[in-house]
């Protein structure tokens, strides 16, 4: 039979300071912000397929769209998430949004 101390003179091992609580707030705020532009991505790609090729607002859109992709990117790499043919291929981003961010389209 073993005896353990009692837990008066147990040493914790998991004590949260204030850097720590700070540190889960900053990584909640970045999921938050991330899930955000992806939102944001989503719903200017959506205006975008909706319009007509010949549509005189595209041109609009189209620059929409590169914006709203563009914050998408910054905020990806900021959470550390460099890969961008992830993000191109699953939300199907059209190559006149990608040639005005200067970005490659996917390799097939």
């Amino acid at each position: 039979m073993s005896l353990r101390p009692p837990n008066l003179f147990a040493v914790k091992t998991h004590v949260e300071t204030g850097q720590q609580v700070l540190d889960e707030e900053i990584l909640a705020e970045q999921a938050s912000a991330l899930g955000r532009a992806g939102t944001a991505v989503e719903k200017a790609l959506k205006k975008l397929r909706a319009c007509d090729a010949e549509d005189e607002a595209r041109p609009a859109l189209v620059q929409d769209a590169a914006d709203k992709v563009y914050g998408f990117l910054i905020q990806r790499e900021l959470c550390g998430l460099r890969d961008r043919r992830e993000v191109i291929s699953a939300y199907g981003i059209p190559g006149e949004v990608l040639a005005r961010l200067g970005v490659a389209g996917p390799k097939k």
